[in-house]
């Protein structure tokens, strides 16, 4: 009954597990197929982007596959508990969300052309759930890592929230926060490019077949 009432329930601080002061895993060095280093030092003018779109096994094969992107990796953000595992996660008493960390090259794919990947690759209407799969891990998220980010990420949302009402679906629940007091935490390493090692693996992931704006935030921005 507990975990059946963190399926729908974000921990407060006090709620949430206590975490450990270091992660209790390795990750692989290296993008098992752009070759880039996970964890970085990643080039000087990149930039990066969180996403929190359902199952992170298929929303990160969405962004590793745009031209553009440097690296991707699985992690775990939004919550409160300190280099959590998968498990503690899926119990609902950490309070993150399944994350992708996006590197890009902004002059070969801009911030929002990954907003309209990220709008059209889920449902971002369901709350805590994405599909057949339910909990808090599964909510609609953007991390944003600057002022111009957090603008654009916010006018791309009211944007598709005019297409979506149009089309018959309800309000837009994702949360728009800055990443900077919400640490991202890297996956444990088979959940890295997972499903490149598993091609036939499970992906959650799907959209509402409406179409995102594009271009959407401010000129300069």
């Amino acid at each position: 009954m507990l975990f059946s009432r963190f399926k729908n329930h974000l921990p407060t601080p006090d709620e949430a597990l206590k975490g450990r002061p270091e992660r209790g895993f390795s990750v692989p060095e290296r993008h098992t197929v752009l070759g880039n280093p996970l964890l970085g030092p990643y080039p000087d003018g990149l930039e990066t982007a969180d996403f929190g779109l359902g199952c992170f096994w298929g929303a990160e094969r969405k962004f590793w596959q745009t031209e553009g992107v440097w690296t991707t990796l699985t992690g775990y953000q939004g919550g409160h508990t300190p280099h959590p595992t998968y498990e503690e996660v899926c119990s609902g008493h950490t309070g993150h969300t399944e994350a992708v960390r996006v590197v890009f090259d902004p002059a070969v794919v801009p911030y929002t052309a990954l907003l309209k990947l990220f709008w059209e690759s889920h449902d971002p209407t369901q709350g805590f759930r994405q599909g057949n799969d339910v909990g808090t891990q599964y909510r609609s998220a953007i991390y944003t890592h600057s002022p111009a980010q957090q603008q654009a990420a916010e006018a791309s949302r009211d944007a598709y929230a005019a297409v979506l009402r149009a089309g018959g679906y309800a309000d837009i629940t994702t949360e728009i926060l800055p990443a900077e007091p919400r640490p991202f935490y890297p996956a444990e390493g088979y959940h890295q490019q997972y499903l490149d090692k598993n091609p036939a693996g499970y992906c959650g992931i799907g959209g509402t077949g409406m179409s995102c704006p594009v271009g959407v935030a401010p000129a300069g921005d």
